[in-house]
């Protein structure tokens, strides 16, 4: 149950401190959008297809807007509470695949030890009595 915890606030946290790290990196600052970076191609295009400006609105727009001022806190409650699940689901899921121990090689031996001792003893022919005197 812990670990479902620490998934779900390392979640949350991540997904709302990363938003801005991310737009950062990719060229959205708090300046503008940065020369010669994948958010200056982006602005490109988008200025190419929408005859030379960007549309209000756009992708572009919005996320230069989120990379100039942040996030509302709206939009932080809800990234944090989907990074939450997300953590808490993975949590859960790292306890149910480390804490079951393989079950077939054992299971293997055991059936060969079984096997092993159900054999009987051969049994000496019928006849091989008569042959002795």
């Amino acid at each position: 149950m812990q670990r479902v915890a620490a998934g779900a606030v390392l979640g949350g946290v991540t997904a709302v401190a990363a938003v801005p790290v991310v737009l950062g990196a990719v060229g959205f600052t708090g300046a503008g959008i940065a020369a010669s970076s994948l958010a200056a191609k982006m602005m490109s295009a988008a200025a190419v297809a929408n005859g030379g400006g960007v549309a209000a609105g756009s992708l572009v727009a919005t996320l230069q807007s989120v990379g100039a001022a942040g996030l509302s806190t709206s939009s932080n409650i809800l990234l944090a509470s989907v990074g939450s699940v997300f953590g808490g689901w993975l949590g859960s899921s790292k306890k149910a695949t480390s804490s079951s121990p393989p079950e077939e090689p054992e299971a293997e031996e055991k059936e060969a030890e079984e096997n092993e001792s159900q054999v009987e003893p051969p049994k000496p022919p019928v006849g091989s009595e008569k042959h002795e005197k």
